[in-house]
């Protein structure tokens, strides 16, 4: 994917110390950003790889309100990017290695930077749960993949495997119908679980053939690339393979907190514990986007969640500084 100079570009001079630090640069982490500086916060966002989110390698994103025609999720992010960039927000293209947040002075150490701030936001997503059969991690990136966008050209022409039958699944699949021949989906559930007006398109394709109610055991291949996946019938046991060379998985996200594990509040699933004001067990923590608990996982919500997020950050700067 070509995405613009202006979404990887690293600010050159990093400080010490900012107001705030926003762990994840995907729309919600943005969002902060540019809501953070307007109120005059020096701000900084770590992001490991590149500015957007999972929405950097969506294809067509539908449902962005004032773009009627939609917008690919690479301009999306770049727009998202270059906002928070126009307002002076720095950025730290780098991993995240360790982060101490109690107290008043956090601090986030990144490859052999440590850098202080008084307030951090965490935005750090998710990403794609695996199915954990074998075979899976020996053929990923062999015929294995969880991304249509950055890999659907190399199975042009073939008959491919989809694994699952949520939102992602049939919006990729719809994607990766421009380039394969046919598309057979397994799905563990005895129905789509899509929003009914992708659950209606994808339907109307002649080339699309649905296993319900059916898990997947086993990858199997020549020792290089995938060539069949094993898959049982729940109901009666039956075992079946389909031989194929591509198989793309979308059975749902982990969240990406295991650094904060023992420093925040997580629910069961890993998900930081934060409400609609975006506050965090943990004093001068905020949480915003995909990585909080939530009832909706969109790009609005995430979004809404940054905006908030800066909010009640300035709050506590101020208070932390001697305000009201």
């Amino acid at each position: 994917m070509d995405f613009s100079l202006g979404s990887l570009q690293e600010s050159k001079e990093l400080k010490d110390s900012y107001d705030l630090i926003i762990l994840g640069g995907g729309p919600a982490g943005l969002t902060a950003a540019i809501y953070a500086r307007r109120s005059g916060l020096s701000t900084l966002v770590v992001e490991p790889l590149i500015t957007g989110g999972n929405i950097a390698s969506t294809e067509k994103v539908d449902n962005w309100p004032g773009d009627t025609d939609g917008v690919s999720g690479e301009e999306l992010a770049n727009r998202f990017t270059k906002h928070a960039e126009r307002f002076g927000t720095e950025f730290l293209y780098d991993d995240i290695t360790e982060v101490n947040l109690s107290g008043n002075e956090k601090i986030i150490k990144s490859g052999n930077k440590s850098i202080k701030s008084k307030a951090v936001i965490i935005a750090t997503g998710t990403h794609p749960r695996s199915i954990n059969v074998p075979g899976e991690k020996e053929y990923k990136g062999h015929g294995i993949s969880y991304c249509a966008t950055c890999d659907a050209p190399f199975f042009k022409g073939k008959d491919i495997v989809v694994i699952g039958a949520g939102n992602s699944a049939i919006e990729e699949s719809l994607y990766l119908l421009n380039f394969v021949k046919s598309i057979t989906f397994i799905q563990d559930l005895p129905y789509i679980t899509a929003e009914k007006i992708l659950a209606d398109e994808i339907q109307k394709k002649e080339n699309v053939k649905f296993y319900f109610e059916h898990l997947v055991k086993e990858f199997k291949g020549d020792g290089n690339k995938l060539t069949s996946v094993i898959f049982e019938d729940r109901k009666t046991g039956e075992t079946k393979e389909i031989k194929t060379e591509g198989c793309f998985v979308y059975i749902g996200l982990i969240p990406n907190t295991d650094l904060y594990k023992g420093q925040i509040e997580l629910d069961k699933y890993g998900y930081v514990i934060a409400n609609e004001d975006t506050i965090t067990s943990t004093s001068g923590v905020f949480a915003a986007g995909d990585v909080r608990v939530k009832n909706l996982r969109q790009i609005v919500t995430a979004v809404s969640d940054g905006a908030v997020a800066a909010y009640e950050a300035k709050k506590y700067i101020d208070k932390l500084n001697g305000g009201n």
